[in-house]
């Protein structure tokens, strides 16, 4: 019997698993809804601490196009290590589905899912990262630039899950990575190690280099892709008025996307808070793929759960 494979972090998957899946996002995308049909009778249980529009329409609309069921729960419902222990819920949910996705507060409970549990377990995010997210980037930035070998992404912001996955993916397909953060908001520095370490360029190309900085003017110079994201995330929201003082001069408007390079394209994973890292109507700005980045969401999952379920 074949090893069951989780998605609890980016790195789960290979750099090699990361272009074929991005590959396999764009047939899938290309390809009319239902026409394919790998999780036809698999049943796919959606376990859910945190809100979501994106993440529960993207996953509950790819489940039933590949031919899937899915249910969704909500925190009430299970009460995830509050009103069970996480290793009992995983230990039941595997005798009634084929995989479980999980949206939740803490990693720790994803790795005691999968560590209890008998199916897939896949990330729809927690505090540490955000994989799905970063495929469905990854295939926007595929579409938008033809590739991704030598591109540069500058990400503005708090170096949040968002960031530690774009982070650990970018340079797995050959993408230079810069992240400009305040003191104290910074990526550790055991995933820039790690992100160098799964840096890989077609061709025998130059290693991708990854670089954390402070300036946000200095990370956009030459970048082909400017991405953020908010300052406070869900679950930092009593630090609000501090993270608001700490991430003053880091809104990415039409100022600093004219510093970007030639094409340059904007991107952020919603939702948005106006006024803060970016402006009123900046989604809107000419350069934004935000919301193809959005509808992406759907056909990057598609070929996850196809990779992991079919």
């Amino acid at each position: 019997m074949t090893a069951k494979r989780d998605f609890l972090t980016i790195t789960d998957i290979s750099a090699e698993e990361t272009r074929q899946l991005i590959n396999r996002a764009i047939e899938l995308k290309a390809a009319a809804p239902g026409g394919v049909q790998p999780l036809a009778g698999k049943r796919v249980a959606l376990l859910f601490e945190k809100p979501s529009l994106r993440t529960r329409v993207s996953f509950q609309i790819g489940i039933a196009e590949l031919g899937g069921f899915s249910l969704y729960m909500s925190p009430e419902e299970v009460g995830l290590g509050k009103r069970e222990p996480v290793s009992d819920v995983a230990r039941v949910l595997s005798g009634y589905v084929d995989a479980v996705i999980a949206r939740v507060n803490s990693h720790d409970s994803l790795v005691e899912l999968a560590e209890y549990g008998s199916v897939p377990v896949i990330n729809a995010l927690s505090d540490v990262e955000h994989p799905c997210q970063t495929m469905a980037d990854l295939l926007t930035i595929t579409e938008t630039h033809g590739h991704t070998d030598g591109l540069n992404l500058a990400y503005i912001g708090d170096g949040n899950n968002v960031a530690r996955s774009l982070c650990l993916g970018a340079p797995a397909v050959g993408m230079n990575f810069a992240i400009a953060a305040p003191h104290g908001y910074q990526l550790e520095e055991s995933v820039f190690g790690a992100a160098s370490a799964r840096g890989v360029r077609a061709n025998d190309g130059p290693r991708p280099t990854v670089h954390p900085l402070v300036r946000p003017e200095d990370a956009v110079i030459d970048a082909n892709v400017v991405y953020t994201d908010v300052w406070t995330s869900m679950g930092d929201e009593a630090e609000t008025e501090q993270r608001l003082a700490a991430f003053r001069g880091y809104t990415v408007d039409y100022a600093l996307m004219e510093m970007a390079a030639q094409g340059a394209c904007f991107m952020h994973d919603m939702p948005a808070h106006y006024g803060e890292e970016v402006p009123p109507g900046m989604l809107e700005h000419p350069q934004s793929v935000a919301y193809q980045q959005a509808h992406n969401r759907l056909h990057a999952q598609k070929a996850v759960l196809e990779f992991l379920l079919a």
